[in-house]
């Protein structure tokens, strides 16, 4: 929600006004100092929304404050005025209403589509969040980042790696988008406070690494690449089981950590899974996964995957001693099997931690035969939400 400074106002006076964190409004309007506010300019309010109202007849001031739980001072900031003591009946005026609803709707058709709206509207509610495009997919869709937080500990976290675990997105915009709400609210997450959780930790989340992967899953092969993807999907025209992204290549075996062993025993030719590739870190979308573990210095790392109710913690040896003590965390709040070694590379974690010595996780999400059912959905987030907190602690 946007409003115009009036002289005498601060941004320590609109969190008491609206009841939001001074913390969330100052970083709502970074290109504001909040000790020098210039009257006229415009501030983003965090968590709220604004709607027309028309008067009706006798209706006053106050029952207008009664009714939507607000101070008058609310309203006459919204609309610019200082006289509400002579309503006219159909006069129309601005209401400001806190967000009580989710943005996100994760049981959607959650295709590349649907998470550019749910960021838009993420990022026009809570401006709180910078976002950023950190690359493009073979198909030059965005690959788009938020960051969310001030702390210190930097903690990445990624979904969609693999086209058909597309639910993945689906379950990390929902706990985005909670978060979000106990941030303006002041709530709790998973029993921790989320204010917390901002304080303490900044997260870089990447909801859907893999777009054109995700896009030809749910919504069949374009049109200018229609016989190309069924030969390479040999022939077959169900294309749920397609884990690569657009050229077959799987994009989570397309990092040197152990990469040329792990070539000998896969695929050799692109396909719908398990292709690693010509040469390391050849595809766009893994070019910039790389670039920002190498630039942003995360501490922690999580990839969410499907299936198996797993997570995977080790890469030979390379681990650090705090890996452990995280995955045994994780175990106990989301039920999952913590596991420390398995006859796998050329993973994103396993790179990362080869690479930087600091906790990877590959979070197997759920359980059953990929893509996981939306119906599974429900279950899977009672899970993940309390791991996603202990994630950011």
């Amino acid at each position: 929600m946007k409003i115009q400074v009036r002289s005498e106002d601060t941004l320590e006076y609109y969190g008491q006004l609206f009841a939001v964190p001074l913390v969330l409004i100052i970083d709502a309007n970074l290109d504001s100092n909040p000790e020098q506010l210039q009257v006229g300019q415009t501030i983003y309010i965090p968590g709220y929304k604004t709607s027309t109202y028309s008067i009706r007849h006798g209706e006053t001031i106050a029952d207008l404050t009664n009714f939507y739980q607000l101070e008058k001072d609310a309203l006459l900031l919204l609309n610019q005025t200082t006289d509400f003591d002579n309503l006219s009946t159909g006069e129309d005026i601005l209401i400001p209403s806190r967000i009580t609803h989710n943005i996100v709707n994760p049981k959607a058709h959650y295709d590349y589509s649907q998470l550019q709206l749910d960021l838009k509207a993420l990022v026009d509610y809570y401006p709180f969040i910078q976002k950023r495009q950190v690359g493009d997919s073979v198909l030059k869709k965005s690959l788009d980042e938020l960051q969310i937080g001030m702390g210190e500990r930097k903690v990445q976290i990624n979904a969609s790696f693999h086209a058909n675990e597309w639910i993945t997105t689906c379950i990390f915009m929902q706990f985005l988008n909670d978060y979000l709400r106990a941030l303006v609210d002041r709530d709790k997450i998973s029993g921790v406070q989320a204010l917390t959780l901002y304080e303490q930790s900044q997260l870089f989340a990447i909801p859907m690494v893999n777009p054109d992967g995700v896009d030809l899953v749910l919504n069949g092969p374009p049109i200018d690449l229609h016989q190309h993807l069924i030969s390479l999907n040999k022939g077959n025209m169900d294309f749920s089981g397609w884990k690569a992204n657009i050229r077959g290549v799987d994009l989570n075996k397309q990092f040197p950590a152990n990469w040329e062993f792990e070539k000998k025993r896969k695929p050799s030719k692109p396909g719908p899974r398990d292709f690693l590739g010509y040469t390391p870190i050849s595809e766009p979308e893994t070019k910039a996964m790389a670039k920002l573990a190498l630039q942003d210095d995360y501490d922690r790392l999580l990839s969410l995957h499907t299936q198996g109710k797993e997570i995977y913690w080790g890469y030979e040896g390379l681990e650090p001693p705090e890996s452990a003590i995280l995955a045994q965390d994780f175990a106990v709040a989301s039920g999952y099997e913590a596991v420390q070694y398995v006859d796998s590379f050329v993973g994103y974690k396993d790179w990362f931690i080869q690479e930087f010595r600091k906790p990877g996780f590959t979070i197997e999400l759920g359980i059953g035969q990929n893509p996981l059912p939306i119906s599974q959905f429900d279950e899977i987030y009672a899970d993940m939400q309390p791991l996603l907190v202990r994630a950011l602690r």
